[in-house]
């Protein structure tokens, strides 16, 4: 089993839009490393940090889980989508997807600042807390995840 963080922005797909729809693709992934990730290392019931990126306060807001085993990304071959490679081809699928289910909202947003102040301790090699290492869909170890986790509990710096 291995632990996840995925990364999303709330105005276009954030932890509400996952609660009110329960199970939803995680489409749209474009970054070769990522792809890498959800296609030969996630499996179903993998845990998941839901994070806020690209808004006034980065933060991961929820749990999900991995519920489906890869499959090709159909957005990358729909003209419409916004997501469309236009070299995609349904033969040699070059983008993949996973469904996320929803568990649950945290009890409190847990902030990229409140874990950066971790960065030299139990988070030392978490690269979301490092500069220019920011992947949308990334590992993380079973200590990383239990030590965030148990963040949610604490007071907020």
């Amino acid at each position: 089993m291995t632990h996840w963080l995925f990364k999303s922005e709330p105005g276009i797909f954030g932890i509400d839009d996952l609660a009110a729809r329960g199970v939803e693709p995680w489409d749209g992934v474009r970054n070769y490393q990522a792809r890498n990730l959800l296609r030969d290392r996630t499996a179903v019931g993998d845990p998941v940090f839901f994070y806020h990126s690209n808004c006034a306060r980065p933060a991961i807001v929820g749990l999900a889980e991995v519920a489906s085993s890869p499959r090709p990304d159909p957005t990358a071959f729909d003209p419409a989508s916004p997501h469309h490679d236009p070299k995609g081809d349904p033969a040699t699928p070059r983008w993949y997807l996973v469904d996320v289910r929803y568990r649950r909202h945290l009890a409190r947003p847990i902030t990229l600042a409140e874990l950066k102040t971790h960065a030299e301790g139990a988070l030392a090699g978490l690269a979301l807390v490092h500069r220019g290492n920011r992947l949308s869909v990334m590992p993380l170890s079973p200590a990383q995840f239990d030590f965030i986790l148990a963040l949610e509990h604490r007071l907020a710096p």
